[in-house]
């Protein structure tokens, strides 16, 4: 039996307090709203109970954060798809930011098994004056557990509608593409990072935010395989590769820890869940 669940995150300023309000639909979940940084930052963490998802499974997350609200989310462990029978599994985020909005969209990895279906869909639509920090984590199979990602595909759909697209699909079948120099060169790990705003970033924002990170990236055991780039002047993204899911995520944290100091002079103060 397929799940399909729908969860609906409506984050809004309330007497200087960041408050959610939300309603669901089948099996996923918001925890209790923390405030470990104040009333302004609301920390939720989404949860799945099933643990995974197989064939025919979907989640869909629509989350909105108004005008003076700031949102942290994360995930307490891997979002895992499963084998899948003849059906995708699918995970579907859809961000909205209104004007002087800040949202931090910070799930822990997704975890691609042998012989699954998967789709991830990430948009992200910022009003001016509206600043997001986002990563995306995915591992192909668990190949230090013995388990490869022998078959199956996996489709990534990241976007800003009308600034930033990035669409790919990989089939386990395809050699080239997963172990080529070209491709991920036998790299089983794809990490992306982002700072977008609502309205270009101005020149020397934009320079400081790439130079922070090639920083932070040179001195990290996956400098080699990773880069910092501006596509768009809304748009700060590095990207890397990695044999493990640690490396990576250790690498992520720390350009985010840099940017969330230097742009909205926040620690880079990291969810309780991560450490349980």
């Amino acid at each position: 039996m397929a799940w399909h669940a729908k969860l609906e995150l409506d984050y809004r300023k309330q007497c200087g307090r960041s408050v959610l309000r939300h309603r669901h639909i089948g099996p996923l979940r918001v925890l209790q709203s923390l405030y470990p940084e104040g009333d302004g930052i609301c920390h939720n963490v989404l949860v799945h109970p099933p643990g995974g998802l197989v064939g025919g499974d979907t989640l869909d997350i629509r989350v909105q954060v108004a005008a003076g609200a700031h949102a942290l989310i994360t995930t307490p462990g891997a979002t895992r798809f499963y084998r899948s029978g003849d059906a995708p599994a699918r995970q579907h985020a859809r961000i909205t930011l209104a004007p002087g909005a800040r949202a931090e969209w910070l799930p822990l990895e997704a975890i691609l098994y042998d012989g699954c279906l998967a789709e991830n869909r990430l948009v992200l639509e910022l009003e001016p004056g509206a600043e997001l920090m986002a990563w995306d984590l995915s591992a192909l199979g668990l190949p230090h557990a013995g388990k490869p990602f022998l078959q199956g595909s996996f489709a990534q759909h990241l976007e800003m509608p009308g600034i930033w697209l990035e669409r790919g699909r990989i089939d386990a079948n395809d050699g080239r593409l997963l172990n080529s120099p070209l491709g991920l060169a036998g790299r089983r790990c794809m990490a992306n990072l982002l700072l977008a705003a609502g309205e270009p970033l101005g020149r020397d924002r934009r320079q400081l935010a790439l130079d922070l990170a090639r920083a932070v990236v040179a001195a990290h055991p996956l400098a080699r395989w990773a880069g910092v780039t501006s596509p768009n002047p809304r748009l700060v993204l590095l990207r890397a590769l990695g044999a493990e899911v640690e490396p990576s995520m250790e690498l992520l944290r720390a350009v985010w820890s840099a940017w969330r100091l230097e742009f909205w002079q926040l620690p880079g103060h990291s969810p309780r869940i991560w450490a349980t």
